[in-house]
């Protein structure tokens, strides 16, 4: 069966309509990554500051607060490693 002019200007209109909500997706997703992104950008700046401010004093601090620390480090490196991966799964 040949497709009428009317068939066509359908089919137009729904790859429009897909292309036009891909588009928005795609910017959303962007925006997203974007956003995780300053989230990540934050805590890496708060991670740096507090290493750079401790470095010096681990070897000064006791042992349980030193874990404590390495403990939140741990966590705060972790952290950013899952962040760093949903930007990459976004892109």
């Amino acid at each position: 069966m040949a497709l009428t002019r009317a068939d066509l200007d359908k089919l137009v209109q729904d790859l429009k309509q897909r292309r036009d909500e891909l588009r928005v997706k795609m910017s959303l997703a962007k925006a997203e990554a974007r956003d995780e992104w300053e989230k990540l950008e934050q805590k890496w700046e708060e991670l740096e500051a507090k290493l750079e401010a401790k470095a010096d004093k681990l070897e000064d601090v006791a042992e349980e607060t030193t874990e404590n620390l390495e403990a939140a480090l741990e966590l705060a490196a972790e952290e950013l490693k899952k962040g760093y991966a949903r930007i990459r799964a976004m892109l």
